[in-house]
Order: C-alpha cells, then structure tokens, then sequence
C-alpha cells in the first residue's frame, strides 16, 4: 500500500460577474487535467499539488495567522502546517499565476502577470530558486489570513498513487487575473459550479470525489466572500469501495453540513 503524499490545493472564487439564479451567485476557477497525466488525467480539478521540501523552509516572510494557528487548525505538528500553507500559496502562483501575498498584513499585490513574473513562476518550477527567495527579493509577505480550511481527504488504499490533501479556500485578490499557462492543463477557466456538475452527472465531465463534493458547497454559496469566510467542520475523509447489488460505489462519511455519507461513482475515484 502506498503511502499518501501531502498535498495543498485552494478553491479559488469570485462573485459571478452576472448571476441572476442566485444559485449560480459564486465561480470557483478550475483545471483540466491533460490526458497524458499519470494521476487524474483529463479530470477537473483546483490548482494545487503535493508538498515538497521548499515549503519547509522557515524563512518564508509571515503574515497573518502562524504556522502554530494554522497546526492547531488544521490537527497538525506546526512543521506540517506551515508546509500545507506554503505549498497552497506556491502551487496556486506556479499553476494559475495568483499570489496570495503582499508588501505588508493589509494589502496584497495588484497585478502580476506579464513576462518579469512568468519568469518568477519558471523560476519556481525550475527550483532554481524557492519560495522565500522570491518574496524576499520582492519585498513581500505570505498571507496566511487570505486562506481558509475548507477540507481534508485521503485517496483510498487500491489506489497506486495516493494523495493527503487539504483544501483552502481563497477570494480572487483585487487586480489579479488567472491564467492558463500551466502545462498541467488543457483548459483553465472560470467554473460555474451547478454547470460543472450537470456536466459531470451526464458523464460529459470528469471529477475526482473529493472535487465533486467542494464544487456542491461552492455551489450552495450566496456569495464568494461568504464562502471563504466560512469556518466548517473538518474532519478526515477517505473513500471506500461498497459493493451494492451490481455495482461498486464510493461510500464516503462526510461532515455535519453535507449528508452523514454519500455514494460517489467508483469511476471517479
């Protein structure tokens, strides 16, 4: 049995800019995974990845709730718990080009597209420089108060990769647009959540559990701030194969604010 990898990944959201449903109030932006993946391909997914040895570094410039918060929050050592932040904030500047980051605790940097910082973001998935370095040398700061535990779940035991990931939840900071200059992706867009899942539902689309699951809350959201605001129940969730009459289902417990369990398609797992 494989043992699973930490990994971050952030459910990034705005305000629909036209919602008159007020069921489709809030997007959450989203990756297609290429085809040629050897995890998830060609699955709907939020930036993200798995933790490596960059996000131990101690020297990232903080600001907003510690690493010690973010431990206690989480139900993690302090080291575990800045790494999760770390790669969070990281993964979602290398694969969309937002950075949750700014000069001081109460601003965040405006606009960071354009080829100075896509040289930044090269830089990053190079290694040839870390995480630290870079906002050092830009005078700027982590904030961690711009992210929110949304969820946590593990990939099952038969599967040959599996993943320990956390879920975060961030507003599109003022003056920053999302890209699709991953080369992770196929298309990089903008999701309207109750779409998504209709798609998905009439096997056009292609979502892994736990997406399925974070895209139904987003989807329940009057409005992006309030969603990120939110502070629910966050327990461990791991999936588990049921066999019912003549199918196999995902049966997965979820917390208070969703169903007591819910069966989830085997083949999306």
């Amino acid at each position: 049995m494989p043992r699973p990898r930490l990994a971050a990944t952030v459910l990034l959201v705005r305000d629909a800019p036209t919602a008159p449903d007020p069921r489709n109030a809030v997007q959450v932006f989203m990756i297609r995974r290429v085809p040629t993946m050897e995890f998830a391909p060609s699955m709907w997914v939020f930036p993200g990845g798995g933790v490596d040895q960059r996000d131990a570094a101690t020297d990232v410039p903080w600001a907003g709730p510690s690493p010690a918060e973010w431990a206690e929050r989480i139900g993690v050592d302090e080291a575990t718990a800045r790494e999760l932040v770390i790669a969070a904030v990281r993964e979602v500047f290398e694969e969309c080009g937002v950075l949750l980051a700014g000069p001081d605790d109460a601003s965040v940097v405006g606009d960071v597209s354009g080829d100075a910082w896509g040289q930044e973001r090269a830089a990053l998935l190079s290694r040839e420089q870390s995480f630290a370095q870079l906002l050092s040398r830009r005078g700027l700061v982590l904030r961690s108060d711009l992210l929110t535990l949304r969820d946590h779940w593990v990939t099952p035991p038969f599967e040959p990769k599996r993943y320990d990931t956390y879920f975060f939840a961030a507003l599109l900071p003022v003056g920053q647009i999302p890209d699709d200059a991953t080369t992770e992706a196929d298309l990089s867009v903008w999701v309207d959540p109750d779409a998504l899942l209709d798609e998905v539902a009439a096997g056009e689309q292609r979502m892994m559990p736990p997406t399925v699951v974070n895209v139904e809350r987003v989807a329940r959201a009057r409005s992006a701030a309030d969603f990120v605001a939110e502070r629910p129940p966050v327990v461990r969730v791991m999936p588990e194969p049921v066999r019912e009459q003549d199918r196999v289902v995902l049966r997965a417990h979820l917390p208070s604010e969703d169903l007591p369990s819910e069966d989830l398609p085997s083949g999306q797992d």
